[in-house]
């Protein structure tokens, strides 16, 4: 247990990695990056990514309930706050490939072992509290603006909800504030979690670079934010099958960003 270690790295100290100024064309390049990693294997990154899917459909089906079907778009929308979290893996198959190791998805499941893990949990429960904000603020906003009344069933209560009074309002704030929590999620873990798998800087190092990078480069960030949130979007309108595919795309891409904004270790 001597070398336990969550907020800095094994020595101790708040690292300072050196980052880069990128152009908006860098995250096309990043991406296009991550849809060649998912084409080398597509098979293997399909079924490890099936999980998103099905735990999209478990928490639609957990809210099926009357008394829950507010809680099916927040459930939803949210989701995109844990998108880093959920890649980890993909962005671990990215980094073996760019070593020319071995990519099958087993190696996913060697994370348990990594010096970082400490780490990489501490940022796992930032994620995991933002998304539990939102959906404790999204409850609110839904019963003070909306009431709890029952509605029979999932189309009378959206036609219900959407012909309130109060509806305008709901959207404007529920956007507003999820677009907040969004983006605070994005600034401090854009390369929070590549950052930890390819060294046990800590997690105050992995936010504090992650907060550097985008104040280095806001408009880069702003669009990789808006590319995940519209991927993402799209993923759902699929019934989450769509993210059987957009999920691996994200998140090698995520290993590839990076790389780019942040300069490699010394090895």
């Amino acid at each position: 247990m001597s070398n336990f270690h969550v907020m800095t790295g094994s020595a101790g100290v708040l690292e300072r990695p050196d980052i880069r100024r990128i152009t908006v064309e860098d995250v096309f390049d990043a991406l296009r990056a991550g849809v060649d990693d998912f084409r080398e294997q597509p098979s293997h990154y399909a079924f490890v990514c099936l999980i998103y899917p099905i735990a999209g459909a478990i928490m639609i089906a957990w809210s099926a309930g009357v008394e829950l079907l507010p809680m099916v778009y927040p459930l939803m929308s949210g989701f995109a706050l844990l998108g880093p979290l959920l890649a980890l893996g993909l962005m671990e198959i990215s980094r073996r490939r760019e070593r020319g190791d071995d990519t099958s998805w087993s190696h996913v499941f060697a994370l348990r072992k990594s010096p970082a893990l400490p780490s990489l949990l501490m940022m796992s429960l930032y994620l995991l509290t933002l998304f539990m904000v939102w959906l404790i603020t999204a409850r609110a906003l839904y019963l003070h603006f909306i009431g709890d009344y029952p509605a029979p069933g999932f189309i009378g209560f959206a036609s219900g909800v959407l012909s309130h009074p109060n509806a305008m309002a709901l959207i404007v704030w529920g956007n507003l504030i999820g677009f907040a929590l969004a983006l605070i999620a994005l600034v401090i873990s854009i390369v929070a979690f590549p950052l930890l798998l390819d060294r046990d800087a800590g997690a105050a190092t992995a936010v504090h670079t992650s907060v550097r990078v985008s104040m280095l480069n806001p408009v880069p960030v702003v669009v990789w934010g808006l590319i995940v949130a519209a991927s993402l979007a799209v993923g759902m309108a699929t019934m989450m099958v769509g993210l059987v595919v957009i999920m691996p795309i994200l998140g090698h891409a995520t290993w590839h960003l990076y790389r780019k904004l942040v300069v490699s270790s010394p090895r």
